[in-house]
């Protein structure tokens, strides 16, 4: 893992945020970084490469393929989950207490 992913795993291990979080989840042709069966969610912790046009388009098409399930995806620059821990916290714990609430699982 990337220290980026490691800082992450550390936030949503455990069910500190209210809900189980598994890593390294195959799911159809991907690997989701962080998956929470129970809100739908996926939590992705992105290099610099996810930003450049190919990282853009691979990702869309994946985003898109896993929304088409039902799944909502966020991501995160590394840079952003190394250096704003709360901030990430606290839009992973609102997503999941939104999808908890609305009744996704």
């Amino acid at each position: 893992m990337t220290d980026a992913e490691k800082k992450l795993w550390s936030l949503l291990r455990n069910n500190r945020l209210g809900a189980k979080f598994r890593r390294q989840v195959p799911y159809g042709p991907y690997i989701l970084d962080f998956y929470c069966v129970k809100a739908r969610l996926v939590v992705e912790a992105d290099g610099r490469q996810h930003y450049t046009r190919e990282g853009k388009r691979r990702d869309a098409k994946r985003d898109a393929y896993l929304r088409s399930d039902g799944l909502e995806v966020l991501r995160f620059l590394n840079d952003e989950v190394l250096s704003n821990e709360e901030g990430v916290e606290q839009v992973i714990y609102e997503r999941i207490q939104e999808a908890l609430h609305n009744g996704l699982r």
